[in-house]
């Protein structure tokens, strides 16, 4: 199996990664993988306990080793956490194995989207807008760094947005396009 039988998907918290991810993996016939689900599922506790006791660097010490390990396999959909692209490690990795899909989304659409979620530890601030700013300030470049597609997610559905990355995709595994000419589209 090749590379390009490897999806990859990255982006900020709330993009979408997982919902689209598992219609990705259902209409290609591949195994899907989350790798927060993932660290969960090793550590026998959710992420936010790890960040409580070993810090966000400790959770990223967990997290590159976790994708090293999904992205030596053939045939999987990953959703990455939010985060994963800071260390070059994990770029390296995903870059090398497989097709990367960036869900680009603005820091205002994916505080809506997460305003009531819990479960983001870095979301655990008096002004939660404003860290997702921060973030999308810090980590957009690695995103597209990394992407061989990028979809802005916006407003549209998710079943549209999948159509448009299915062709994407087909039209990127069949070599008929420079993948940077898949860039901004969506």
């Amino acid at each position: 199996m090749s590379k390009r039988d490897n999806l990859y998907l990255v982006g900020l918290m709330g993009a979408g990664k997982t919902t689209v991810g598992r219609l990705l993996a259902r209409h290609y016939g591949c195994t899907f993988y989350d790798s927060d689900h993932e660290i969960e599922a090793r550590t026998g506790v959710k992420i936010p306990v790890i960040f409580e006791i070993e810090g966000e660097a400790g959770f990223r010490k967990r997290e590159e080793t976790v994708i090293a390990d999904l992205t030596a396999l053939s045939g999987i959909v990953l959703a990455t956490g939010g985060g994963a692209v800071l260390s070059s490690v994990t770029r390296d990795n995903l870059k090398k194995n497989g097709v990367v899909i960036y869900l680009r989304g603005t820091p205002e659409h994916l505080y809506e989207r997460t305003r009531h979620d819990r479960n983001r530890p870095l979301l655990q601030t008096e002004n939660p807008l404003a860290k997702l700013r921060e973030l999308y300030q810090q980590r957009d470049q690695l995103y597209r760094e990394v992407a061989d597609i990028v979809v802005d997610t916006g407003r549209q559905s998710v079943s549209g947005m999948t159509r448009v990355l299915f062709g994407k995709i087909e039209l990127l595994q069949t070599g008929l396009t420079d993948p940077g000419v898949l860039g901004d589209a969506g």
